[in-house]
């Protein structure tokens, strides 16, 4: 088994928040992938090695975003940093708890994190877990796509386990049509998806949770989570369903990152060899968790006191 930590590949963005409530923007570091990671260094034995796997610039902002990485215990591997490249950013405007997005973001570093196929590699070789998503596959080109889908396939024969959330995101793709071929690619060397239900029924068309189960069954997928919000996650596991109930959150002050918390909840449960409906249980206390304070990235202290670490 495979056994050096655990690895999430994406895109890590600056993040503005706060200036719609008082004029005054905080900088910060988010992205799903990385937010998955966040919980999962978190949640995880502190000796586990957690690294993100992307393309950094060599500016400042890069700079910085790195050096936080390393002040909370996660690497980065072997991420090649380009010159004159620089993060992506984007800005959060909140209305009550919801939250919506400005992205800039179309030449970002981490549009280039599969051309170094040899540094792809090292990094993901000899990993227990390795995360990644449909925001990853969208951000990068057609051939990267497949550079990085090839990857994870070796990873897998090396005997790391794949997690892959689906994560659709209408504006990061040409077409949908090109989201559903990537996205069947990535399902092909997955273990286990975590895909949120009203995304999968805007692009697959589902009518229910249990057709998204049923259909990513289908796919070869031996665990699925199948999220939906503030209703009961739906587990697929060695034929059997289960729904989990949400954890309830009487006064919610940011929904941003509560998916990805979730899915760091899940997968570092699964690592300590909780069963999936345990784990589903544990992850619903960690997304209630984020959903109790501002931003993506919940303190440490808080992940742990939820998921009971």
């Amino acid at each position: 088994m495979a056994n050096h930590g655990v690895a999430s590949i994406g895109e890590c963005m600056l993040e503005l928040s706060g200036g719609s409530q008082t004029g005054d923007w905080k900088l910060g570091y988010a992205g799903d992938t990385f937010n998955t990671l966040w919980a999962l260094r978190a949640l995880t034995p502190d000796e586990t090695p957690a690294d993100y796997v992307s393309a950094f610039g060599d500016d400042p902002f890069s700079q910085q975003q790195i050096a936080f990485f390393r002040q909370h215990d996660i690497g980065t591997a072997a991420s090649p940093v380009i010159p004159g490249a620089r993060p992506g950013l984007y800005a959060i405007t909140l209305d009550g708890a919801e939250r919506s997005f400005t992205y800039w973001r179309s030449d970002a570093a981490a549009r280039r994190l599969a051309d170094d196929t040899n540094a792809l590699a090292k990094s993901l070789e000899n990993r227990q877990l390795i995360y990644f998503s449909g925001i990853t596959l969208a951000v990068l080109s057609e051939a990267g796509r497949s550079i990085l889908v090839n990857a994870l396939k070796q990873a897998r024969v090396g005997g790391s386990l794949i997690a892959f959330d689906p994560n659709y995101r209408p504006r990061l793709w040409p077409s949908p049509d090109a989201a559903r071929g990537a996205i069947a690619k990535a399902l092909e060397v997955t273990d286990i998806a975590l895909p949120t239900f009203p995304d999968e029924a805007e692009l697959f068309g589902d009518a229910t949770p249990a057709d998204t189960a049923r259909r990513l069954a289908e796919a070869g997928i031996g665990e699925i989570a199948v999220k939906n919000g503030d209703k009961s996650t739906l587990l697929l596991f060695e034929g059997k369903t289960a729904e989990i109930p949400v954890e309830p959150v009487s006064n919610p002050v940011d929904t941003t990152g509560a998916g990805d918390s979730f899915n760091g909840g899940y997968l570092a449960a699964r690592l300590a060899d909780d069963t999936p409906d345990g784990a589903a249980g544990r992850a619903h206390r960690v997304a209630a968790a984020c959903i109790k304070v501002h931003g993506a990235l919940a303190p440490f202290e808080v992940l742990r006191k939820a998921f009971g670490r």
